[in-house]
């Protein structure tokens, strides 16, 4: 069991364990160190904020977004070198400013604030106040049917909130994460998602567990728009080619599980979402199908795309989706 997954396999280790196990397996002692000190400052940050409404220190991280804008200029430009081929035909360039700015105050909040703060303010009691659900009638039918199903979200909006608020609705929900590099850091976040009811799987090696919670008829939740390299499927995405991961495609394949694509959209700009499901692809859908995985994988390509389309701004533009290139584009690396 790897540092920081106490949560996350059957047997609990204490935090006093974790710490021990950090510091034993650190590749050396200022690498320990320096897990200390960035827990140490997560932890204080974390305490800071909790002295002050949610909606203040909002407003605090949209400024220290704009700060980011501003001090990391290779991200601004990453933001604005995927926005123009994906949006140019709908918004000029200061629209794609603006929209690119607005990315870098929302995950600004979200990272900053959001994910600290929302285990304590989403309850069962209280998440009417934040979050308001669209129609989930036949997502819930699906959900609650003795079947697996596949659960999927961009990096778009609160993409944890989405399996957050139905863990917290009493739906058992299993959510692949990927480890964070400090495992301090990493056993925090585990808490506070375990929490909520949700159980974890690391990311690294768990195609046999994800199988078993979908073949239990379970439900697995993804964030499913990274880059998957040359060896993914590549789907149309804006208008060029990106890399997806298999995986989805192939465990609804072999399971004959429906996949939901759900989102959790921010209202203006404070705390409270819209959380709707933008798609349901069942396995009836791709039974006749010729070449069922790229359908698949094509439908919530799309789905997807609707999503950010309705809030560009909630999308996370500066990280690198299309980094990986189909074999009749491959050329020099592309730096988006």
């Amino acid at each position: 069991m790897g540092v920081g997954r106490r949560f996350v396999s059957g047997k609990r280790a204490s935090r006093l364990e974790v710490w021990r196990r950090a510091w034993r397996e650190a590749p050396s002692r200022r690498r320990a160190l320096r897990y200390f000190l960035e827990y140490a400052a997560v932890r204080v940050w974390a305490t800071v904020i909790g002295c002050f409404p949610i909606e203040t220190n909002l407003r605090t991280a949209r400024w220290m977004g704009r700060i980011w804008w501003w001090l990391k200029p290779a991200h601004r430009q990453r933001a604005l070198d995927n926005l123009r081929p994906s949006l140019g035909d709908e918004y000029d360039e200061r629209q794609l400013r603006s929209i690119a700015l607005g990315a870098f105050e929302h995950f600004a909040q979200l990272y900053l604030v959001e994910l600290v703060m929302t285990p304590r303010l989403v309850t069962i009691w209280s998440w009417p106040r934040y979050i308001a659900l669209g129609d989930i009638r036949e997502p819930l039918r699906e959900l609650l049917a003795p079947h697996g199903v596949i659960m999927i979200t961009p990096h778009f909006g609160n993409f944890e909130l989405l399996g957050f608020t139905l863990a917290k609705l009493g739906l058992p929900l299993t959510a692949i994460m990927r480890p964070l590099d400090d495992p301090l850091i990493n056993d925090y976040l585990i808490a506070s998602r375990a929490a909520s009811g949700l159980e974890l799987l690391l990311k690294h090696g768990v195609s046999e567990r994800a199988d078993a919670v979908i073949g239990g008829g379970g439900t697995l939740c993804f964030i499913a728009d990274q880059d998957a390299g040359r060896k993914g499927v590549f789907s149309d995405f804006f208008g060029r080619k990106a890399s997806w991961y298999k995986s989805i495609g192939l465990l609804a394949m072999r399971r004959n599980a429906p996949i939901i694509v759900g989102y959790a959209a921010r209202r203006r700009r404070g705390f409270r979402y819209d959380v709707h499901v933008e798609r349901i692809i069942r396995p009836e859908e791709w039974a006749e199908r010729d070449a069922p995985l790229q359908w698949i994988t094509d439908e919530y390509a799309a789905a997807m795309e609707r999503c950010i389309r309705r809030h560009p701004e909630q999308y996370l533009w500066m990280h690198r989706r299309w980094k990986s290139r189909p074999r009749n584009e491959r050329g020099p690396a592309a730096n988006v």
